[in-house]
């Protein structure tokens, strides 16, 4: 058995133990009502194995729960990437599980909702999902053998910027108040972002996640408003960066301005830039790469901080 086998041995294996629910009580979001999309599953959109998935058309955003056997207390919510055209399930999902359960962690893996699709609540669809999602989690920590106060989230790509929305726009109220659980925080304990979408900046910013979040003609507020290097105060959670300076698709300078914004307000931040990598890599293919150590690194400074 090769090494992307036995990795697709050990999904399978994880992905016959989770446990999904919906991040919004009765399935659809509120915001969803006037938005026209439907889900769709894409089998094959990262390879051609059974955990190559990715969903588009989300309007009833769920968690798909990975437990360890030896709970460490920590819970990491996860954000995977798509360029905010789609949420890839399983290359930044379901493969992490392996590893990081072996270690303790309970992850909690989410869909979100596309800014392009029609929500009420438009560019902030996601960080709505993302802010309840945290809620939800907080107020189930028994139930997941978790410590409320040792939740952190962890995103990829454009998934990388809604974690980072997240820990930089926590408090913002982006949608009414449903219940108890909204008075919950949603401030993440730690923050970490794998190759990840942050600015809107014509320069460097990420043209294709940027259209479908603030369209193609954003004034310089939303430019602002959405560029998360220039939201982040001394109250942003301790953050992770990890980057390939070979990145074709998201530059290396979003994960670097955020290091410098993090650096300025005094935020504990650790960033791994690695020669090699390209965008995308997850855990399968940074395999052979020196790149392919990066969940122990992260692992190593969560538990440095926890």
């Amino acid at each position: 058995m090769d090494a992307q086998d036995a990795l697709y041995s050990r999904m399978a294996q994880a992905a016959r133990s989770s446990t999904t629910f919906s991040v919004w009580p009765g399935g659809d979001a509120p915001g969803a009502q006037p938005s026209p999309v439907s889900l769709f599953l894409e089998h094959d959109h990262t390879g051609n194995s059974a955990f190559d998935r990715a969903v588009t058309g989300v309007r009833a955003p769920e968690i798909t729960v990975y437990r360890p056997e030896k709970p460490n207390g920590i819970g990491i919510l996860v954000t995977p990437g798509g360029s905010y055209k789609r949420v890839v399930l399983d290359k930044e999902g379901t493969a992490l599980a392996p590893d990081f359960t072996a270690r303790g962690y309970t992850l909690f893996v989410m869909t979100y909702r596309l800014p392009g699709d029609g929500h009420t609540e438009g560019a902030n669809a996601p960080l709505a999902d993302v802010q309840r999602a945290m809620r939800t989690v907080r107020h189930q920590a028994d139930k997941w053998q978790v410590n409320a106060q040792k939740i952190g989230v962890l995103g990829f790509s454009s998934g990388g910027h809604v974690a980072a929305s997240l820990g930089t726009r926590y408090e913002e109220p982006v949608y009414p108040c449903l219940d108890t659980i909204d008075a919950i925080s949603s401030r993440p304990d730690f923050m970490a972002l794998v190759y990840p979408v942050i600015s809107m900046d014509e320069s460097f910013g990420h043209a294709g996640s940027r259209m479908e979040l603030i369209g193609a003609l954003p004034d310089i507020a939303q430019r602002e408003h959405y560029s998360l290097e220039k939201r982040v105060d001394h109250h942003t959670p301790p953050t992770f960066l990890l980057h390939a300076v070979d990145d074709p698709a998201v530059k290396m300078e979003n994960s670097l301005a955020m290091f410098n914004a993090l650096h300025t307000h005094q935020v504990p931040v650790e960033m791994h830039l690695f020669e090699q990598g390209r965008h995308g890599f997850g855990v399968r293919d940074a395999q052979g790469l020196p790149v392919a150590e990066w969940p122990r690194l992260l692992m190593n400074w969560i538990e440095a901080k926890m």
